[in-house]
């Protein structure tokens, strides 16, 4: 009989949460629908106001989620609102220019920032808890993977649906534009994690086999990359887009790093992964330097321009971590140190991304003249 008791419990518990996720979920896909309200509809004409606003239409409700699942207290409750105030007003009061470059800046770090909130949401007020911290990119790592999943189901069910009404004579498109993907993508972030939340024990298998997949594939792919450098006499083109592709790559090498690590027993002796691990971190580390190189001639022959500072500062927050993270690593290969001590350096580090992230949204447009 208890145990029938508290299999019901444990069941009403379950279905009270799907039911806030799923609320919670249809205000978010519903909150980016709220400025067409006021005159700003989903043209093209508004679209650098939905890009500045599009994570202000989500994290919230995200940051709600954990805040209700982890029961916290009004105080850890204006402490995480206030960040998402501020950026609010950062983002919608600066005078832009029109295709700005502070703007494009601020649309690609404000999500970072805040993503530190919702960490702090999600420890429940135990953020200075190294182990809390870990969990948290480690929910981040299978977050990523849960939406992406839910993302390709949403092509697919786009697709069939723009295919179906077409072959009836009827266009949706002006529907699939307005509400279905918007919506469905903001909703979708709220059921990634709740799924995350749930269904830990499937995902816990499966996305560590994923990094196992994929970092000896980087290293390989890293290694050829400098070799073909060192073979040829070519160096990272200096161009833009050039060393924006460079930077997505050491961000990808740093993602896998830090799963790796939040996935992996700390009192497991090193094998062969480590040493791929090892292999992985110090080829970025190259590349890493090459591209700084390459950054720094570029602004001493054009100068600075907001771009730039904004690559310069990351490449060299990723220098810090790499290079640190490869000592430490050789540490533990050698026995001279604990795995844990690389652990708690990724995760003493996450805020360093976030500071950077807020610096570029509130302090470049107005370093700039929001150019």
């Amino acid at each position: 009989m208890d145990a029938t008791e508290n299999g019901g419990a444990a069941e009403g518990i379950v279905r009270t949460e799907a039911t806030i996720v799923i609320a919670l979920a249809i205000l978010a896909a519903l909150a980016v629908k709220i400025p067409a309200l006021f005159g700003l509809s989903m043209h093209e004409e508004n679209a650098a106001f939905y890009a500045r606003n599009i994570s202000l239409f989500v994290l919230p409700f995200l940051a709600g989620y954990f805040v209700w699942k982890r029961t916290l207290g009004v105080r850890n409750c204006l402490w995480i609102a206030a960040p998402f105030a501020a950026a609010g007003v950062f983002v919608n009061v600066f005078p832009f220019e029109p295709e700005a470059a502070t703007e494009l800046l601020a649309v690609l770090h404000l999500p970072i920032a805040l993503w530190l909130v919702i960490g702090i949401a999600y420890a429940g007020g135990a953020w200075g808890d190294s182990a809390r911290r870990m969990d948290f990119v480690r929910f981040s790592g299978e977050f990523f993977i849960y939406y992406v999943l839910i993302a390709l189901g949403g092509i697919v069910l786009t697709a069939l649906t723009m295919f179906m009404f077409n072959a009836i004579g009827l266009d949706p498109e002006w529907f699939m534009q307005n509400w279905l993907i918007p919506c469905g993508a903001l909703g979708a972030v709220l059921i990634a994690a709740w799924l995350v939340e749930t269904k830990q024990s499937i995902m816990a298998n499966f996305a560590p086999l994923l990094t196992r997949l994929f970092t000896p594939l980087f290293a390989i792919v890293l290694l050829v990359f400098l070799g073909s450098m060192l073979w040829t006499g070519n160096s990272i083109n200096m161009e833009r887009e050039a060393l924006i592709g460079c930077d997505l790559l050491l961000v990808v090498v740093l993602g896998l790093l830090l799963y790796a690590v939040s996935a992996r027993d700390p009192d497991k002796k090193p094998g062969a992964f480590d040493i791929f691990q090892l292999v992985l971190v110090a080829s970025a580390l190259i590349v890493d330097v090459v591209a700084l190189t390459a950054i720094v001639a570029r602004i001493s022959e054009f100068g600075f321009s907001p771009n730039k500072v904004a690559a310069l500062g990351m490449n060299l927050i990723l220098l810090v971590n790499l290079a640190w993270s490869f000592w430490l690593y050789v540490r533990f290969l050698r026995g001279a140190g604990s795995f844990t001590a690389l652990e708690r350096w990724q995760t003493d580090y996450l805020p360093v991304y976030a500071l950077w992230a807020g610096l570029v949204v509130i302090v470049f447009p107005p370093l700039f003249g929001y150019v």
